[in-house]
């Protein structure tokens, strides 16, 4: 019972000081409200407007009499700076001239080495070239004719030896007998080719002469 009590006088206590304060601070609001409305009230009455003249512009002096019997100076000569004229020097051109190209005349080809020469002509494998020949070999026409002669014929030799050309040098007076000596010739004859002198085998030609004659 006496705590309920004592909690309620607190209670009450604090009320209070809320009540007072409250009272206090318009108390005070009003007071400062006041105090500064009499402050402004009263400064605005004793506030006098006034007009400022502007001091007026001093008066202008009169100019100074000119001076009295001033002799006239004429003012000082002026000197002239003398004029000097300087003539520049120019260099002299110098001209150079051009120098013209030198055309060195080129030397001819050398000809081509001469092909070395023969060391051995080319020389028959199978003996005299007659003996190719026999009587089967003598064209029928000739012999029904009774044709006979010498003919004699160029042989071109190959590398390998064989013949690879026949012409005929020296005519028997008959066709049948030439075409049947380089026909014989051309197929039947052999040779060593001819070498050079290093040795390489090169073309050769071969003349030789058949004779041709009835028995």
């Amino acid at each position: 019972m006496a705590y309920a009590q004592r909690r309620e006088l607190s209670g009450n206590r604090t009320l209070a000081i809320i009540v007072v304060a409250v009272i206090q601070f318009t108390l005070g609001y009003a007071i400062v409200t006041g105090l500064a409305y009499n402050v402004i009230k009263k400064a605005s009455e004793n506030l006098k407007t006034f007009d400022v003249e502007e001091a007026p512009p001093p008066p202008e002096q009169p100019p100074p009499p000119p001076p009295k019997n001033v002799p006239d100076v004429p003012p000082p000569p002026v000197a002239m700076r003398p004029i000097v004229q300087t003539q520049m020097s120019t260099a002299p051109i110098v001209t150079t001239p051009t120098p013209q190209p030198v055309i060195t005349p080129q030397a001819p080809p050398a000809p081509p080495a001469p092909p070395p020469a023969k060391v051995t002509k080319a020389q028959s494998a199978r003996g005299n070239l007659q003996g190719l020949f026999s009587g089967d070999d003598y064209p029928p026409d000739a012999m029904r004719n009774e044709e006979t002669g010498r003919t004699t014929v160029r042989l071109t030799i190959g590398e390998t030896g064989r013949v690879t050309g026949c012409s005929v040098v020296s005519s028997s007076g008959s066709r049948s007998l030439d075409n049947a000596t380089c026909r014989v010739l051309t197929s039947r004859a052999r040779f060593t080719p001819a070498k050079l002198s290093n040795g390489q085998a090169t073309t050769d030609t071969y003349t030789q002469t058949i004779v041709w004659q009835l028995q």
